[in-house]
Order: structure tokens, then C-alpha cells, then sequence
């Protein structure tokens, strides 16, 4: 699937360079490149190449297999908005449901009753286009919560919701710093 979405290429590419250090440097209570917490998001930079993102996890998650809650192991679960500048990436947004994703499923993003689709790849899911990512990012800025649906490759059904409480404070922060 990724092929039908050049987008999606970028977005792996990026994702390949700085996932291990965001979701490791996030983990950690503190970090030599977190540069901002704004109350619910977090903004982290990297100078070469230069590359920023907002990032936050959940404050709810549930799992279900067939209706029933079930405790399932997940690693990170992170919301993410990235820039980098000599990629051309302004204002990516990705996910990571800390799974692998079912085999040609799509995350639904639920803000504030609107949804958008995030297509998966392994453990990670993005919108199809730049221009997606921009409505998104928009919706989030005026939104409370962001929820996001999705089915692991092992038929759980999983549920994240995500405060947007500094979102966009922290989007704004990891714009500016990788404007120049």
C-alpha cells in the first residue's frame, strides 16, 4: 500500500531516523533534546539534520477482542507532528499504536466527530497526503481530544484518546524552530 502514497514513503523515511530516539528520549524523565513541554505535548529537536516534532501519549487506551476489554503488552503509543526542513516534511502527522498494525487496515482519527483515515505500515500510521496533514493539524488545533481507532495484526481493536491540551502551543514551538 505504501507505493499508492509517496507521502507515506516520506513519512517512513523520517520515521526510520528519529522514531528510536523520540520514542526513547520521551520515556525518559529528562532529555538533552526535549526543548518544551506544553502541558500535554512535548516538542524535541535535532540539529543535524535539522528535524523538530510535537509529540504526546495517550491518556486513555483501551484494547477489546471480540467486544471484551482485554490487557494486551503495547510499546509506545505517541502522537507525533514533525518538521524537517530539508525533507520538505512541514507538519507531519504520524502515529505509533506500539503493534503492528492488521495487514492493509487504516487508523481512523476521530476530532471532535470529524475522522480522517491514517494509513499503516508495521506499527505506524500517517494520513496520504500533505494537504491531509494540514486539515488534521488544523482540527487538532481547535479540538480538546484526538481518538484514534485501530486493529492490531492480532484482531485486537484498540482505542487512544489524546489530550490536545498545548497541542498547539507545541506544534507552533517545533514550526518555529525548524523554520530557519
Amino acid at each position: 500500500m505504501i507505493s499508492k502514497f509517496p507521502h507515506a514513503l516520506g513519512a517512513l523515511a523520517l520515521m526510520t531516523t528519529t522514531v528510536t530516539l523520540a520514542t526513547s528520549t520521551l520515556a525518559q524523565e529528562a532529555s538533552s533534546n526535549r526543548v518544551a513541554a506544553n502541558t500535554d505535548w512535548s516538542v524535541f529537536v535535532e540539529e543535524d539534520p535539522s528535524e523538530c516534532w510535537a509529540v504526546s501519549a495517550p491518556k486513555e487506551t483501551v484494547n477489546s477482542r471480540d467486544g471484551q476489554v482485554v490487557s494486551v503488552r503495547r510499546g509506545e503509543i505517541l502522537l507525533f507532528v514533525f518538521y524537517r526542513p530539508v525533507a520538505d516534511v512541514n507538519g507531519q502527522v504520524t502515529f505509533t499504536g506500539g503493534y503492528p498494525f492488521a495487514s492493509g487496515s487504516t487508523a481512523k482519527l476521530d476530532i471532535g466527530g470529524t475522522k480522517y483515515d491514517l494509513f499503516t505500515e508495521g506499527e505506524w500510521a500517517w494520513p496520504a497526503t500533505p494537504e491531509d496533514d494540514a486539515r488534521i493539524v488544523a482540527a487538532m488545533k481547535r479540538g480538546s481530544e484526538a481518538i484514534i481507532l485501530a486493529e492490531s495484526g492480532r484482531g485486537t481493536v484498540t482505542s487512544d484518546t489524546f489530550s490536545l491540551l498545548g497541542f498547539t502551543a507545541g506544534v507552533e514551538e517545533a514550526a518555529n524552530r525548524c523554520s530557519s
